[in-house]
């Protein structure tokens, strides 16, 4: 997957929230505590996850409330978790990619 400004996604993120999607909220939410507890100390990690939850976010809102919902509280909830656990220079890094 490759963004609009040209970022080049190094991780499986979007593919691994693909496969849990076809198995509901449940694997969803899994999948995430997964991916966040390996990745929490990488900024660029932990940048496309933001990314990969907000795409899913636009993917779902008009064909599953319920998901899209999941996805849009986690993404809340990893959002905020990176402005109070990286340092200056990591949460430039975010933005830059994010903005």
């Amino acid at each position: 997957m490759t963004l609009d400004n040209g970022y080049e996604m190094k991780t499986t993120f979007w593919e691994d929230f693909t496969i849990a999607d076809s198995f509901g909220v449940e694997a969803i939410r899994d999948t995430y505590a997964r991916a966040f507890e390996e990745w929490k100390k990488n900024i660029e990690y932990i940048t496309e996850l933001v990314i990969v939850l907000n795409h899913k976010i636009w993917q779902w809102y008009e064909k599953d409330e319920k998901i899209a919902r999941v996805y849009n509280d986690l993404y809340e909830e990893l959002d905020n978790w990176v402005f109070e656990n990286f340092n200056e220079e990591e949460i430039q890094y975010f933005l830059k990619i994010t903005d």
